[in-house]
């Protein structure tokens, strides 16, 4: 958000941690979970600022995805992003400098 703007208040808060958890949960859908984890953590950040009768507002499905299911998967007792993955190295190491097969006839 640009400094020039004013903070979001009331439905345009709501609205805007509504589109924020669905945005989370498209990149959560499409596996993209360094970008889901960010964007969860931007409508969390929101989230926590609505008073009681505004997070009633948000629906209950993205309530429960952004409290619990998301939780288990980037909550603070899971080991934080690194930028290495297990998947750096070759899958296939062994077969290195390894001819392959013909197919048999």
């Amino acid at each position: 958000m640009p400094a020039s703007q004013e903070p979001l208040k009331g439905d345009a808060l709501v609205k805007e941690v509504c589109r924020r958890i669905r945005v989370a949960r498209s990149y959560w859908d499409a596996h993209n979970n360094a970008a889901c984890r960010g964007e969860r953590e931007k409508a969390l950040a929101l989230y926590n600022t609505l008073t009681k009768a505004e997070k009633e507002k948000i629906p209950q499905q993205l309530r429960i995805w952004l409290r619990y299911r998301s939780e288990k998967y980037f909550g603070a007792h899971r080991t934080p992003p690194t930028g290495q993955g297990k998947g750096k190295t070759p899958k296939h190491s062994s077969r290195r400098g390894k001819k392959s097969r013909s197919p048999r006839r």
